[in-house]
Parts: structure tokens; sequence; C-alpha cells
């Protein structure tokens, strides 16, 4: 006999669908794919600066080594004397020509001698071409240190390894020098270092050594800023001459020119 009571009626798939998400949250995935992206964003930003700051990195590591020994010091007031491969000669300071004279110099690249009275702008600058030679005498007069490469031999990342250690960099400038014996040549005022190698350590030796280093040049405290138009313009320097200088040039022991600049003139000391 059938009973009375009635049976439950089984839910609907509906029912049971909307049951089985009572309670549950939605799952924001908009925020996750949001986040996800931003991350992947930050780590490829990171990953490029890491790479592309690699050179950087790598020549601060040259200099740091460089200057835990060959920092000038009391005790030590030449590190350059322990530098293989420098040559130093004794060259007196303050011997001025003019900008339409040539000076006959004894080194090529010149690290001393009489000099035009406008000093080349140094105050980390790039020179894409090569400078007038007696203008760039002078910043080493100041305490300068100048790097001199053959654009024959030295392009492209070699050329990119010296940018980063003139750059912005106050006292150092660099520029391209016609027909140079070597690959790459260092100068401050007295001393040169010639390498075939823009990796070679003696460079950052070198440097360490000899910017302002007040023991070996003759103008201490003197400026390296551009004078401008007129005098320097590092925008549009005088250029070089490949020539070699006629029997009119100044010899090395000259006394300097009536009518040169001086110090005094456009910024100075």
């Amino acid at each position: 006999m059938a009973s009375g009571k009635k049976g439950k009626k089984a839910p609907s798939a509906v029912q049971a669908a909307r049951g089985s998400t009572v309670g549950q949250k939605n799952v924001p995935w908009g925020t996750i794919t949001a986040v996800v992206a931003i991350v992947l964003l930050a780590a490829g930003v990171f990953g490029y600066y890491y790479v592309a700051s690699s050179d950087s990195r790598e020549q601060r590591e040259r200099e740091e080594v460089a200057a835990e020994n060959f920092t000038p010091d009391q005790n030590n007031p030449d590190p350059s004397e322990k530098i293989d491969g420098v040559t130093t000669e004794q060259y007196e300071g303050g011997a001025h020509v003019r900008p339409n004279e040539r000076v006959a110099y004894d080194q090529s690249p010149p690290f001393g001698g009489p000099h035009d009275g406008f000093w080349a702008a140094c105050t980390g600058t790039v020179y894409s071409e090569a400078v007038r030679t007696e203008n760039m005498v002078h910043s080493l007069e100041h305490g300068a240190i100048w790097i001199a490469y053959d654009p024959e031999r030295v392009s492209g990342e070699d050329l990119d390894t010296l940018k980063l250690r003139v750059e912005n960099k106050p006292y150092m400038m660099l520029s391209p020098y016609p027909g140079l014996d070597s690959p790459v040549s260092l100068q401050s005022w007295g001393h040169q270092l010639k390498v075939d190698d823009v990796t070679d350590e003696r460079i950052d030796q070198f440097i360490a050594a000899l910017k302002r280093n007040s023991n070996t040049y003759p103008e201490i405290g003197a400026s390296c800023d551009a004078l401008g138009p007129g005098q320097f313009d590092p925008d549009d320097p005088p250029p070089f001459n490949p020539e070699k200088p006629g029997p009119d040039a100044k010899p090395m022991g000259y006394q300097g020119s009536a009518g040169a600049a001086d110090e005094s003139m456009g910024g100075g000391q």
C-alpha cells in the first residue's frame, strides 16, 4: 500500500550549482593578472638595467681597485712611479702662445711645454673630433688627464670603454689623435702612458695616481670649466693640425708670446 507521505523532491541541476557556490568568494582574476603583469614588467626592467649597467659597474670596480694602491699621499707623492711604462719629463709651466701659433713639441701627444693661453674644457669632456694640441696641453697644466686614442684602431665597444672613464668626470677629457703610434695614450702634466688595450688596468692606475695630484702639476686649483665662444668653445673647438710644425713654431724652451691670453682671462684660477 502506498505511503501517504510525499518524498522529498531532488534539487534541480541549477539549484545544485547555486548551492555549491554559496558562501564562496569570487576569485579576482583581473587583479591577479594585473599584479602578475606588473611583477613581470618590473623584473624585465630590472634585468635590462642590470645588463645595461654592467659596464659601468665594472668600471667602478676598476677605479676602486686602482684607488687602493695608487692614490697619492704624503709618503707616496707620485704613485705613477710604480706603474710600468710611464714616461716622465720635467716641464716649466706658464708659457703661453697665441691661438694662431704652434709649438714644436718634443712628444706626440705632448704632455707639457708651452701652450695656448686658453685651456680646453676638461670637465669630463668627450671630443668626437681631434682638438688643437696647444689647447689640450694647457688643461694638463691644470691637473687634468687627457686620454687620446687612434681612431683607426679604437672604435665601437672599445671607445665606449674609454668614455666610461671620462664622461661627466671632472678633470678628464678624451679625444681622437690621428697618427697616434699606439691605440691609447694617457697624458698628465709631465707624464705619459701608452697602452694597446682599453681594458689595461694601468689606465685606471694612471688616473688614480695623477689626476689633480698637487705634487705633479703647476697650477694647483686651476679651473677646467669651458671658457666659451671666442676663447675655447667645447662645442666648436679649434681643430687638430696634423701637419708638422713649420720653422716659425715655438720651441720647447719658449717663454711665451706677447698678447697671449693669461690665467686671468676667461676664468683663470
